[in-house]
């Protein structure tokens, strides 16, 4: 029976050795489902995701998208910006070492008492810059034993073997000086980089209309040189010396100070300017656009188009500490950090996703902190499943997410090219008629509140104009509340919308019945200039297409990736258009001035903000009035004026303003949405242990198939010892 007890060995052996892997795989259980090394989440690193493309651009001067502004406001500090916790907004410095002085200087440049304000001239803004503050380690400042720079001249070959220029092996610094933000001011004029807000900051500072003119003539006489903008000045902004900036502005302009919070005014060191002036690194997607050099509280470390960017908290980022005061009413767990230093996390990892549905996974699963960080809606979706599924419910419950809530003033909107010959200004006085007839039929048409319910599962609210409610200005009582054109009203204060009756006998007055030119015969066919080429964007533009097909016209789709998109909106080459803007300061004026005639995008290649390119005399007037009054009555009355106008006139199809929803797991600390302060993830806190914890309760690996297959083997092999056993026992019997 030598034979036997071999096998019976074997059998005991195989068994055991399945056991203890099942044993241990129970125990230590590995995740087989993460979709990166398991030992990175126990880092303090924020993981989270983006969709559709890469930025653009992450200049600071250029850098006017939402999707842009994590990266942005993180690596650039601005000269102030708004308190963390507190509600309303509170402007406090963040570069600046104090608030600014302010002087109003009539004709000859005496100071004037406050309340003669509006009557300045100009006015002088004299800013101290905090002392101490050091650039991210870049190879921009690395210097020889003599002090000169090491690599503003790369050969080719060295060019060839670099991915990013912090694969260069020496890195250096420098402080922060007063410099560098007349520096980054002067790049608002460069013709070769197109600043989105150049059109605007020429009607405030003195000569950057002057320099734009300047570096163009020049750039025309020598296409190839190089400028250093050293060279040049621009009249209305100098540094008294190393740590105090002087801005002087035209007129009396109190808004001014909030532009001081956005990256357009972010100093820039010449010296990176310097180092990206290699065609061979342009080649290569190496330039301040794709490789930012600031002070803030993280630098880019890791960037692949289209695929991840990472960025790192920065080693020379000074002492600043997380606030200790907040709104009355503010979560007391909020206040927890007090006076602690930030950043908190070392490092945040955003990773492309294509689909949403992989986000989402991913999200339940632990793997994202949230969904997509830098974004206010993006807990909209979680929301509504919530509402509309009890076991949805239960799943987030028991997960711990948190789905934080805040009004913020942003909007979405329909646009309308002013400069179409068929959905805009037209050519004559009948033309321009015909085209208002068209757009106020298809403003009645497309229903907001359907759309609001059925995308966004009633998280919003139809806009009746530009301004949403919650900004100073905004009159519940007056046309910022009340479109007539696009809603009538019940004598009780309700608003319905007009019906599609009303919108087809606009189309007649058009002269388009049943959707057809009256004077032609051919059907009405209108271009929709839509970004993203996603298949999750068919139900949404299928219902567009419906919105049209009311008053009968044939809606074609034009879908591009979001860059080829924001290049069509700069030449003024859609027709009609579907975007969104999320305010840049807390004022009025911010939204008003998206329909500024000097702003339109078309007119200025790129460096306005008024997408729709509108032009009305009258309304141009009234901002420019606006901008300079001072009283809060006054500037209602003119509001509601400027309301009226763009009402009558239909640049857009007014959209809706959307509830502002984040998503976040339980160990994520210090949450609170906010699309004003854009560098909001040094706030935020991570702690991995938890989230290791969850993700290995909730990505156990599924063992009752192998515990099922070990009982089967152990069955049989304990049926098959027993057989054996008998066996042996009956040959000894007969043996004997």
């Amino acid at each position: 029976m030598k034979a036997f007890r071999v096998s019976q060995k074997f059998v005991l052996k195989v068994v055991t050795f399945l056991a203890a892997t099942a044993a241990v795989a129970w125990l230590d259980f590995p995740v087989f489902n993460a979709p990166r090394d398991l030992a990175d989440y126990s880092e303090n690193t924020l993981f989270s995701s983006f969709s559709g493309r890469s930025p653009k651009t992450l200049d600071p001067q250029v850098s006017y998208s939402s999707d842009e502004t994590v990266y942005t406001y993180h690596i650039y500090e601005t000269l102030y910006t708004y308190h963390y916790l507190k509600r309303p907004y509170e402007l406090v410095p963040r570069l600046a070492q104090s608030m600014p002085q302010i002087e109003y200087l009539d004709q000859r440049g005496r100071p004037l008492f406050q309340k003669d304000a509006p009557k300045a001239v100009k006015t002088r803004l004299t800013i101290p810059i905090k002392k101490g503050v050091f650039f991210a380690p870049h190879p921009a400042f690395a210097v020889d034993h003599e002090g000169k720079p090491l690599y503003f001249s790369l050969s080719p070959d060295v060019i060839d073997r670099i991915e990013s220029p912090l694969d260069l092996p020496v890195k250096g610094t420098r402080e922060l000086t007063a410099e560098d933000f007349v520096f980054g001011m002067k790049r608002l004029a460069d013709p070769r980089i197109v600043s989105p807000v150049l059109s605007l900051m020429t009607q405030y500072i003195p000569g950057l209309a002057k320099l734009s003119a300047e570096l163009t003539q020049a750039l025309q006489k020598a296409p190839t040189a190089s400028l250093d903008l050293r060279d040049y000045s621009l009249e209305g902004v100098k540094a008294l010396d190393a740590h105090t900036l002087e801005i002087e502005i035209k007129g009396y302009y109190p808004p001014f100070i909030n532009w001081l919070a956005m990256t357009f005014f972010a100093p820039v060191p010449w010296e990176a300017l310097a180092f990206y002036d290699n065609p061979l690194l342009v080649q290569k997607s190496i330039s301040l656009a794709t490789w930012p050099v600031g002070t803030g509280p993280y630098q880019l470390t890791r960037s692949i188009q289209n695929r991840e960017h990472v960025l790192s908290r920065n080693p020379n980022y000074r002492l600043n500490p997380y606030p200790c005061e907040a709104s009355e009413n503010e979560n007391p767990a909020l206040l927890a950090s007090c006076g602690k230093p930030l950043p908190f996390i070392d490092r945040i990892v955003m990773t492309m996703e294509k689909a949403g549905t992989s986000v989402s996974a991913k999200f339940l699963e632990g793997y994202y902190d949230s969904p997509q960080a830098t974004r206010l809606d993006v807990g909209q979706g979680y929301v509504v499943s919530a509402q509309d599924s009890e076991e949805k419910a239960k799943l987030y419950t028991e997960r711990q997410l948190k789905f934080p809530k805040s009004v913020e003033a942003s909007s979405w909107y329909v646009g309308f090219n002013w400069n179409d010959p068929v959905v805009g200004k037209g050519r004559t006085k009948e033309e321009a008629r015909r085209n208002r007839l068209l757009r106020q039929a298809i403003s009645i048409a497309i229903d907001w509140e359907e759309f609001i319910a059925i995308f966004e599962k009633g998280q919003g609210e139809a806009a009746q104009g530009v301004l949403p409610p919650g900004l100073i200005g905004f009159d519940p009582n007056g046309r910022t509340a009340f479109n007539p054109v696009v809603y009538a009203k019940s004598a009780d204060g309700c608003l319905t919308r007009k019906a599609v009756t009303v919108a087809k006998a606009l189309m007649v007055e058009a002269g388009y019945p049943q959707g057809r030119d009256a004077k032609t015969g051919k059907p009405l066919v209108l271009n929709f200039d839509w970004q993203g080429t996603a298949a999750g964007s068919k139900a949404f533009l299928d219902w567009m297409r419906r919105q049209f097909a009311k008053i009968d016209i044939q809606l074609e789709i034009r879908a591009t990736d979001y860059n080829r998109f924001q290049d069509k909106m700069r030449q003024g080459a859609a027709q009609i258009f579907y975007w969104g803007w999320l305010a840049d300061y807390p004022d009025a004026e911010n939204f008003l001035f998206l329909l500024y005639g000097p702003n339109a995008k078309a007119a200025t290649t790129g460096a306005g903000e008024n997408a729709a390119n509108y032009v009305n005399p009258r309304y141009d007037t009234l901002f420019e009035t606006f901008q300079a009054a001072q009283s809060a009555i006054e500037k209602s009355r003119i509001i509601d004026e400027m309301t009226a106008i763009v009402q009558e006139d239909a640049p857009w199809s007014f959209g809706y303003f959307p509830t502002s929803i984040g998503a976040v797991h339980h160990w994520v600390g210090n949450v609170k949405p906010t699309q004003m302060i854009r560098h909001h993830l040094e706030y935020w806190t991570i702690d991995p242990k938890e989230r290791m914890t969850y993700i290995r309760t909730y990505n156990r690996p599924l063992l009752w198939p192998l515990v099922l297959v070990l009982g089967g083997i152990g069955f049989f092999a304990s049926a098959a010892y027993r057989r054996l056993k008998t066996n042996d026992r009956h040959f000894r019997e007969v043996k004997s």
